[in-house]
This record gives C-alpha cells, structure tokens and sequence, in this order.
C-alpha cells in the first residue's frame, strides 16, 4: 500500500502539560503512522512547554519545531508536497498559519478542531484566535471534536465542503486496566478552566465537604490559589500520560467535567472520558446531550447533576457494582473508540478527500478506499 505523506500543524505534541491536544494526537498519530502512513508534525517552539516536554522524540513520526512564522517557511517543500496538510486548532497564530497552508499546500487542506463549540463561540464573538470564517471554505475537510447538530452548522453557515466528526480516543496499549489499592473515592484529571470550575466545585468540592471521612483528588496545572481546597481533596500539579493509568486505577470513581461551550453543543466527549474508560474506573459525568450515544447510562456511566448525587453513588455503590460499571465502560471504548478506529476513518475521509478533487489520482488508485 502506498504510503499518504500527512504534514500536521499542531499546537503539541511533545508537551502534555495544561493540554489535552498532546496525547490526542499522540493515540491519533501513532495508530495512523501504524497503517504504513508517513507524518510530519510541526510544533510552534514556546517556552512553556518546552519546559515541560515528556515526548521530545516520537517513534512513530517525525517532529520539527519552528520559532515563529518566518521560521515556518523551511517547511514550505513538505507542504507543498504532501499529500495532506492538517491544521490544528489553538495553533498559534493560527489564522496566519492556516492563510499559508492555504497557498503552499498542493494536496488535500484539512482543520483539526479539538475545541469546536469553543472555537465556534469565539467566531460568534468575532475573536479569531486560531480560525477566521473565511478560512474555513478553504479546508477540503473539518474534523470536529464535536459531532451531531454541529456538523451541519460548519456546513450551512460557515461554508466546510465537507464537516466530519473525529472524535478524541484513546490508545488501550497506553491506558491499560491496572489493579491497586484505592487511594481516593473520587478523582478529576484536567487543567484548570474557569468555564469548569463551577461544575468541579458542585460535583466534588460540594461533596467533599459535605462528606469528609472520604477522600478526593484533583489532578492538573494553572489552578489560581484563591480557591480553597478542603483537608480531604488532595491536590496534584500535574500528572504525566505515563502515570494517567495508575492515577486511574488509585481512583474508586473519576469525574468527567465538560465546559460550558461544548455542554451547549452536546456531543463533545473529552479525550479524558475514553482515557479513564480504558482503564475501567467508573466514571460520573456531567449531562450533555450526546453522551448517551458513546456511553451507556447507569451501565457504563453515571450521570449526575447535583452533589446529592455523587454522595448518593460514593456511599452506597458496592464494589462489585462499581468494577461491573467500569468494566462494561471499557469494552465499549475498546470496541469503538480507540485510536486504531479514529486513524482509519482518518484514512478513510483522506482517500475520498483526494479522489474527489483529483479524479484518477494514481497514489488513490494504489492506495484504494
């Protein structure tokens, strides 16, 4: 099979820290790279996260890092003779950077949003961060975080040729199912957002006052020190992909938190929902639409809107119930939702991509769909 030369434009791939686009990517592109295809992946060089990089040296792609725009250009022969070029979201100076893709790639343009409801909030605002709307007809594809009604949107109002939903996964070789003890009742993983902070506090902060005999855990950098933490919530900076497992397995149950934007959106799962479902730890979510599509209710996942709740499943769920919950979570994810899915879909979206503009295209016609 011949290999598709794949140029990605991401915001990291060597740093997991304060992101979750890190360890997307890396199940996405290592699962990809496996299906005999060949990735470049061109990081902006920042300083925070050149502080914190835990995969300077990927063995399933080749990663390069550019200073600034200028820098960019050494790349210009790669793009141009790719055969597809993704742009992620939150790249700096994204819209510059999409512009330039846009006029040096000879192959198939495509966007990775990772953060759609929020990048689709953001152009409401007229804030283009990281997209303008008059780049967006210019990518040959859109693979959106999010999926359902928002596909359309893309489509009729911002113009995508074509809008596909990609959802994160998870890679089970990394994320696998471990046996400890029990460190915490309750757990979160995730960097702080102030759109979040409202639901952390009602479904495990609420809580854990309320019910100090047990014991809880928040995982993640860039939390203000205004917030006061009760004596039973034990605080965590950081915890590298390599530990996730572990700090999963530690937890009797986690929590999934959404933010705001992609609540209202619906169908927005976080990469840190598969990740914990791998490693079959009971998950308790917030509500949003589409959930119920990946997961099922009360056999695979625990819904809850208020701290009664929480309390409600962490006193009174035996732990044969719980490990019968995570588990069934686990062969869902396992048989759906893992990187090895994504990347083929992947593959697939790319192939049709180019025999839709390129007719005949030879490398189509050697590769097949």
């Amino acid at each position: 099979m011949t290999k598709l030369r794949v140029v990605v434009l991401g915001l990291s791939l060597s740093s997991s820290w304060g992101n979750g686009h890190a360890t997307t990517f890396r199940a996405l592109l290592k699962a990809f790279a496996a299906r005999g295809h060949e990735v470049l992946f061109l990081e902006r060089d920042v300083p925070w996260y050149a502080a914190h990089r835990d995969l300077p040296n990927p063995d399933f792609c080749q990663l390069e890092f550019y200073s600034d725009l200028a820098d960019l250009s050494r790349y210009r022969s790669d793009v141009a003779e790719a055969d597809v070029v993704v742009v992620g979201s939150y790249v700096p100076d994204g819209v510059a950077v999409g512009e330039w893709v846009q006029g040096a790639a000879k192959g198939i343009r495509a966007f990775y949003d990772i953060d759609t409801p929020v990048t689709l909030a953001k152009l409401e605002r007229g804030d283009y961060e990281y997209l303008a709307p008059n780049l967006i007809p210019g990518y040959d594809l859109y693979f959106s975080f999010t999926g359902g009604p928002t596909l359309d949107l893309l489509m009729d109002r911002y113009g995508s040729p074509a809008a596909r939903a990609l959802y994160c996964s998870v890679d089970p070789d990394a994320y696998p199912m471990l046996s400890c003890e029990k460190r915490w009742d309750l757990s979160y993983l995730g960097t702080y957002s102030p759109d979040r902070q409202p639901t952390l506090e009602r479904l495990l902060l609420d809580p854990a006052r309320r019910a100090p005999h047990l014991r809880f855990a928040v995982a993640g950098p860039q939390y203000p020190n205004s917030i006061e933490w009760p004596a039973n919530v034990e605080r965590i900076d950081h915890v590298p992909p390599d530990d996730h497992p572990a700090f999963y397995a530690a937890s009797r149950f986690t929590l999934n938190v959404t933010r705001a934007d992609m609540i209202r959106a619906g169908y927005s799962p976080s990469v840190r929902l598969f990740e914990a479902a791998a490693c079959a730890t009971p998950i308790i979510s917030d509500r949003w639409d589409g959930i119920e599509t990946l997961l099922a209710p009360e056999r695979e996942i625990i819904l809850a809107r208020e701290p009664e709740e929480i309390l409600d499943v962490l006193s009174r769920w035996p732990a044969e119930k719980c490990q019968a919950l995570g588990r069934a979570a686990r062969d869902r994810i396992l048989a759906e939702h893992t990187a090895a899915h994504r990347a083929s879909s992947l593959e697939r979206e790319f192939l049709i991509a180019i025999r839709n503009r390129c007719p005949g295209h030879q490398r189509v016609l050697e590769v097949g769909i």
